[in-house]
């Protein structure tokens, strides 16, 4: 027997919950510049309670090809993706219009 999702009460292959967070969220794309004149592209916006944050980078990472963490709510990925960044979060399940990039 399957277990059961706490919040939605259906079998957990079934649970639309993560799904439905995806639509829910707000999220910025913008770049930063840390030391020694690197670029990263800084994803955040993301409820790290609702949505798997640590599978989400992983899956950008290897999208891009590129490192990068997971970490205070915010995805941080190695190198300038704004570009790319908005199709890929679209793909993963997430509405186009609540993406911004900056």
């Amino acid at each position: 027997m399957s277990s059961i999702c706490t919040t939605c009460g259906l079998p957990q292959e079934l649970c639309v919950c993560e799904q439905i967070a995806r639509e829910s969220q707000k999220i910025m794309v913008k770049l930063d510049k840390k030391k020694f004149g690197k670029t990263y592209t800084i994803i955040s916006g993301i409820n790290e309670h609702e949505v798997d944050i640590k599978d989400l980078s992983k899956k950008l990472k290897n999208k891009f090809a590129c490192g990068g963490t997971a970490k205070e709510g915010k995805i941080e990925l190695q190198g300038d993706h704004r570009k790319n960044a908005k199709d890929e979060l679209v793909r993963q399940g997430f509405l186009a219009d609540t993406i911004e990039v900056k």
